[in-house]
């Protein structure tokens, strides 16, 4: 490449940058330009995959206001995490994703689950890589195949068939992999294709489709091991979703969220992990304007059965997890704008070629987010550009979050 294209390709490069900071989206580019200012989180989120990768899955929940830089962070942990080797997955909360749907989670979760340097989904290459003759092959058949695994012998049995058909018959393998990955698999042609290969009839009993997703959940994620990833990581994006849900739904949502930070998903031994990212306002404006920590649980036991039970106590741990575990952004301070600034700075000269001078932005408020410095800077930049003359003045306006609750999300989980 010569310096003139090299030139070329960093000023679009910066465009890219740009143009995603201008729209508030956190896009590989942006977030590679500024990093991400949040040195404690991570702290933990290192601390996290360590503690995953010895044995011991677990998640953290992030907060923080409405262009606080919470999905930039989550970008910004994605690119540590890919660096690393691990797998991972982004699932933003929304009508076709309800947190409180292990099916549509893991399916979302599934499509997403991306690998550095890999060009497809990483279970369909996790598949494609797996030395079928080899320990780690062996060693996922025996664990999938063992009582502590507790999965439906779907997994075993269609893990012992494609190790015949890898090579042999390429659409049925392809059958197994979308099984894998969220589809259903016909159970009298799989019976079928075992007997042909000798192996014993299998079970096979009914499964619901929650315990399956979860069962899906914690298969792939050894598959991904397998495959020599070290995790994998699943990143939740805009949960704060849940509180425009009925009370039912919010209550299994608390319940799900209290399950994976508990580490309930994955179980010993599985490296798996997960961040979540929610508004910093939602235990004042839900939880507790809501009274959501007395009315939930006492709905749910006035049902009188167990099942209504044990949904109640961990839709309160839930809620306890929101209120009490929750890491909040750091605001950014005179020396973090400084430096932001200049980067910014920086990259509209890169992107446009020109001299961007001194712009004012906003004025330098506890309660203003990085996302209303940024793009106040731009605009201004954007407007100087086009007449040098003009002197720009931005004023900011607080976004109010709406938890209002909506029935139409609710009919969109459960379709």
């Amino acid at each position: 490449m010569t310096g003139t294209d090299s030139e070329s390709a960093a000023a679009v490069a910066a465009r890219r940058a740009i143009e995603a900071l201008r729209s508030g989206v956190p896009s590989r580019d942006a977030v590679a330009a500024l990093g991400s200012g949040q040195s404690a989180i991570e702290d933990r989120f290192e601390s996290l995959c360590a503690s995953v990768k010895a044995g011991t899955p677990g998640s953290m929940l992030i907060g923080g206001g409405f262009g606080a830089g919470k999905s930039h962070l989550l970008e910004h942990l994605a690119r540590l995490a890919l660096n690393a080797g691990w797998t991972v997955s982004r699932v933003v909360i929304s009508k076709e994703t309800p947190l409180h749907d292990p099916a549509k989670v893991f399916r979302a979760a599934a499509d997403s689950a991306w690998r550095e340097g890999q060009a497809r989904p990483a279970i369909v290459e996790a598949a494609a890589e797996l030395d079928l003759d080899g320990r780690s092959y062996a060693e996922l058949l025996r664990w999938a195949s063992s009582s502590g695994a507790e999965l439906n012998e779907r997994f075993p049995a269609t893990l012992a068939l494609f190790a015949h058909l890898r090579d042999r018959d390429a659409a049925y393998a392809e059958t197994i992999l979308r099984f894998w990955s969220g589809d259903p698999i016909a159970v009298p042609e799989l019976r079928r294709r075992l007997k042909e290969i000798g192996e014993q009839r299998p079970l096979l009993p009914p499964i619901a489709a929650p315990e399956l997703a979860r069962q899906r959940m914690r298969f792939a994620a050894r598959l991904l091991a397998a495959a020599d990833s070290p995790g994998w990581l699943l990143l939740f994006d805009e949960v704060e979703l849940i509180g425009r849900y009925s009370l039912l739904q919010r209550a299994k949502s608390y319940a799900e969220l209290a399950r994976w930070m508990r580490g309930e998903h994955a179980g010993g031994g599985i490296p798996m992990a997960a961040v979540f990212a929610m508004t910093d306002d939602y235990e004042a404006a839900v939880i507790t304007g809501r009274n959501d920590r007395d009315v939930v649980p006492a709905r749910l036991r006035a049902k009188g059965t167990p099942e209504a039970g044990e949904l109640a106590t961990a839709a309160e741990l839930g809620m306890r997890i929101i209120d009490r575990e929750t890491h909040l952004l750091t605001p950014p301070d005179d020396t973090e704008l400084k430096q932001v600034y200049a980067r910014l700075r920086e990259l509209h000269g890169q992107a446009f070629g020109w001299r961007p001078p001194d712009v004012k932005g906003l004025e330098r408020l506890g309660a203003t987010r990085m996302r209303q410095y940024v793009r106040a800077w731009i605009n201004e930049w954007d407007l100087v550009r086009l007449d040098p003359e003009y002197r720009p003045e931005t004023e900011a306006v607080e976004m109010i979050s709406d938890y209002r609750e909506d029935p139409d999300l609710e009919r969109a989980g459960t379709e």
